[in-house]
Parts: C-alpha cells; structure tokens; sequence
C-alpha cells in the first residue's frame, strides 16, 4: 500500500499490486464518503474494492496491467464531490471511476464525468433515473426495493396509515416520492411527510409530528450512515415501536446501530446470509485479508466489489481501456459474484433478486422472503439500445 496526498483532496490512497508503474497500471478512481454521511459506511466500501484489486492483480490483471486504487475523499456532499471528481478524472487520468456516493455527490460529478467522458460505474443504490451516457448502476432502484416492505406492511400488519421521513436531498425526496405513490396505489394513505437536512441531527420535531399523527407504520429514507445512526436512537428513545421500514440502512449500519436497529425492516440485494458459494468464497476472502479490521459487507459494499470485476470483463470484452469501448460493452457483460449474477442490461441498470428482512438483536438481518430477478424498470429509455 502506499498513499500520497492531493493539494485538493482531504484523503488520497493509492493500492497496487505487483511492480507495475503508474503508466503500466489501469486506475480506477473510487470517490467516496471517507468523511460526511457516509463516513460510517465508506470504509467497507474501500475494503471490497481493495479485495477486488488484489484477486484481479494476483491473477494477471486486466490486459495484463496490474489495477491501481486511487480512492478520494467527496466529503459525502456536492462540493467535496466536484473537487474529488476533477482531480481523479483529470489530474490522476483514471481509467474509470467506480463508487459508491450520496445522490448529491453523484449529481454534482455527473457534469465533469461527461466532460472528462470516463466510464463511471455507479455502486450505490438510489431514488433511480440518474441517467448518463458515460454511467452504469448495479445497484436497486425504487421500482425493486419499495414494494417488499410496504407490501409486506400491508399483509402483516394491516398497515394503511403511513408517516415519511428522510433526508431533504435528491435520495431521501426521491425514494419517498415514489413511496407515497405505491402506497396510494395500493390504497393506502401517507399521513405525514418530514424531512431533515442531509447533515442534520436532531429529529425532535418530526418525531413528535410522528406521534401525533399515529400512523400504522414509519418508512424512512435518510442519507446512508450517520442519519440512519440519530434517527433510529432517537425514536426509540421517544418509544416509536409501530413498523419500521428503512429504505436506506444497510447491514453493516445496523450492526453499527446495536440495539437499536432491532427490528427494522429492510429490503436489500445484499445481505451477508446469502448461501452460495461465491458469496461464501467472497466473506472468506475478506475474513482473510482484513481479519479483526473487517467492515461488514453490505449492500453499498459488495456492489463495489463486483463493479471492479463487471469493468475489468467489459476491458477485456472490448480488448482495449478506450472509455467508448468500455461502454458499449458494459451492458453486455456479467459477473457472478456474492448477490449471483450482475448485468447492467437494463437501460444502464441491473436486475437483482432482492430480499425483504428483519434486523435482529446482533445486527444481523433474517430474510423473511426473496424476489428474484426484480427488473429496474423505466430508468434511462434514452440510453437503451
């Protein structure tokens, strides 16, 4: 490992494997939330990567080129995203860039990614329909992960009376919006709807909103990490026990929770109880390499990982790093890794299986029920071939 420093980056690694140089090497530029929002989920996310590089360069690397790691901090947030993103792009020249961001930092790098015209795979999941002809997203979209919860609300609990709070950004707006229409579709009635800045803290007010409104059951859709960390401890502390369906908690957040995330309700493409065997072959790989300093894999990490290797086939597929044909083989190629088999053929977006859990007292999610190959739905009509 060695690490150096960017006079416009608070955080600047690079990895390689091997004796490669910097202009032997094929560099993935990985901006990412070291700091801000999603500083309590970032670092699980820069493991999975890591892993993947190391597999990748320990079997010959990508055209024979060893891959290099240069991951740099977007602070979680727009303004830190455009200076990560303009230095990875063009200062470091990376050959792709690979990460997992809030939707905010997505937007605001979106602009220089298109400038630059770098292939950018997108790992986190989002309210959908960010649409690029330099983008590809292996993560779940609305259209896959709202319907698991509510539906299972409805059936269980008899739940017809919903209160909705998130983060005020693109993220939180955008999954409640779509929240609320498939609620109503299904006849149910949104009977509050609060938001709190992405870097806010104190839920006080909406939790009181919350209780009068005495809704069946609270969805949620915060900016992931530290958001998910205050809301949850404070509405247990405010004695909130009605249903919990969290859009945006993943499972190495809740273990991060303790206590307090037991219970809620959560519909993911990852969880670390899928029993394959690459998925047991992908948990003992990180047990091995990082040992007691392992972040549990999540739904924001393990995306990551598999992006590595979808760039590294669409490479090879293409016989050549030129971005162009990097991207016209990026839907064509698949990777079968920990969540099965990933192809981002779906209008830049993927199919996934996706299953609807239950946090329990160890951080741990038990999966109540799974949906295979739930399509993306209308992403990008504008993009598909």
């Amino acid at each position: 490992m060695m690490t150096r420093l960017l006079s416009t980056l608070a955080v600047v690694a690079a990895l390689t494997t091997g004796p490669a140089l910097a202009e032997e090497s094929i560099k993935i530029g990985i901006p990412v939330g070291l700091s801000g929002a999603n500083s309590v989920v970032a670092p699980s996310v820069v493991q999975s990567a890591e892993l993947a590089a190391e597999e990748i360069n320990a079997s010959g690397g990508i055209l024979g080129k060893q891959v290099e790691l240069v991951v740099a901090d977007d602070g979680s947030g727009a303004q830190g995203a455009q200076r990560a993103f303009d230095s990875l792009v063009f200062q470091d020249k990376v050959n792709v860039l690979i990460s997992m961001e809030t939707s905010a930092a997505r937007n605001a790098g979106l602009p220089i990614v298109n400038r630059g015209k770098v292939p950018y795979i997108y790992t986190s999941f989002y309210e959908g329909r960010s649409c690029s002809p330099w983008m590809y997203v292996n993560a779940w979209v609305p259209e896959q992960q709202v319907a698991p919860i509510v539906d299972h609300f409805m059936k269980e609990f008899s739940a017809k009376t919903y209160f909705l709070v998130g983060s005020d950004y693109a993220f939180g707006r955008g999954m409640l919006e779509f929240t609320r229409s498939y609620v109503e579709s299904k006849g149910g009635t949104v009977v509050g709807e609060e938001y709190l800045p992405m870097d806010g803290s104190d839920w006080t007010a909406i939790i009181s909103k919350l209780k009068a409104a005495n809704p069946d059951a609270l969805i949620t859709s915060t900016a992931g990490g530290a958001p998910n960390v205050t809301l949850t401890k404070q509405l247990r502390a405010a004695g909130v026990n009605i249903p919990y369906g969290n859009l945006a908690v993943d499972e190495g957040t809740a273990k991060a929770m303790g206590a307090d995330a037991t219970g809620i309700f959560i519909a993911a493409s990852y969880i670390t109880g899928i029993d394959s065997p690459e998925n047991k072959t992908f948990l003992a790989a990180m047990e091995k390499k990082f040992g007691a300093d392992l972040k549990t894999p999540n739904d924001l990490s393990v995306p990551q990982y598999e992006a590595v290797y979808l760039y590294k086939a669409a490479v090879e597929k293409a016989g050549s790093t030129d971005p162009q044909a990097v991207i016209d083989a990026l839907d064509e190629v698949s990777f079968t890794g920990p969540r099965g088999s990933i192809t981002m053929n779906k209008q830049r977006h993927a199919p996934l299986t996706m299953y609807l859990g239950q946090v329990q007292e160890d951080g741990s999610v038990s999966v109540i029920q799974s949906f295979s190959n739930v399509d993306p739905g209308e992403q990008c009509p504008q993009l598909a071939n």
